[in-house]
């Protein structure tokens, strides 16, 4: 739905936030960094710009193409050598932007990281509004593969909105036959994922969940995990959060217990980390726009 004035502010004002952080933390990723401090500086940079996360700051190494982002007490770093996806998103009043950027540290990485800005910047060229989203997808796979490498095709960019990061249309990084257009006066992230060419091209669902969302408000028994419900819902609605943000909610020796019962109950859900299947590298790019009839004002 296309935003009134008001609201149009609030979604420059996170833009603007989510572009400061973005642009400081480029200087400051580096290899045999903590990944717990990257996603730490980049939520705490947020903060004290007057934005708060929109989720958990996403630190995706070389396959590891999203989800990722730091448990409590995370001892991983950085790896010599590897491509680092940082994605990161601000909401201001519950309106979110969405960005991202590929720190590599070897050659290839770096071609693939410019690939994805080059297909990022040629989408952005090229939108507007009643444009049909395969034609998106078309210009995006087109630019990645005249490059020699490959899009990651299910993986896509989407429509955000207020306390909603997927606000329900999804922008496809391949060509489609798809009857859906981008609307004038609406907010889009569109992010190409970039893999090597003889890559599978597509993700698929790790084990592992490190970032989590409210499902519903349900009955539970245990005391600790009413608490950590409750604490849930007042401070992240309906958007995506990180352990690391629970802590001291409820006494240590019983969380574990309680955070397990959330599961259980479906109260919550958790993200899986997606990989690439055939564990190649992937790079990414992002940016938020506002859609206009002739083109698009980029908010990030």
């Amino acid at each position: 739905m296309p935003y009134d004035k008001e609201e149009l502010e609030k979604f420059r004002l996170s833009g603007r936030i989510l572009r400061e952080t973005r642009e400081e933390m480029k200087t400051q990723v580096h290899e045999n960094m903590l990944i717990i401090e990257v996603c730490e500086k980049v939520e705490g940079l947020i903060r004290a710009k007057g934005g708060k996360p929109a989720f958990p700051c996403n630190v995706s190494i070389n396959e590891v193409a999203a989800h990722y982002t730091s448990p409590p007490n995370d001892t991983m770093r950085i790896p010599e050598g590897s491509t680092v996806k940082v994605d990161l998103g601000v909401q201001v009043d519950g309106y979110v932007t969405d960005t991202a950027f590929t720190a590599s540290f070897n050659p290839e990485g770096r071609s693939m990281a410019n690939t994805a800005e080059q297909a990022l910047k040629t989408a952005i060229e090229n939108i507007h509004g009643d444009m049909a989203l395969g034609k998106i997808g078309g210009l995006i796979e087109t630019t990645i593969k005249n490059r020699g490498f490959k899009p990651i095709s299910n993986l896509t960019g989407h429509s955000v909105g207020r306390y909603l990061i997927h606000a329900g249309t999804s922008i496809p990084n391949v060509a489609q036959v798809s009857l859906t257009k981008v609307k004038t006066g609406e907010v889009y992230a569109i992010e190409p994922f970039v893999t090597l060419p003889d890559a599978v091209g597509r993700v698929d669902d790790s084990p592992q969940t490190t970032i989590y969302r409210l499902l519903k408000a349900k009955s539970v028994k245990n005391e600790y995990a009413k608490r950590l419900l409750k604490y849930i819902e007042a401070n992240f609605r309906t958007l995506p959060f990180a352990e690391r943000w629970l802590n001291g909610v409820v006494p240590k020796e019983q969380y574990h217990a309680a955070f397990k019962e959330l599961l259980a109950s479906k109260a919550i859900m958790g993200y899986p980390v997606f990989v690439e299947v055939s564990k190649k590298p992937v790079a990414q790019a992002e940016h938020t726009v506002l859609i206009k009839d002739d083109g698009c004002e980029v908010l990030t």
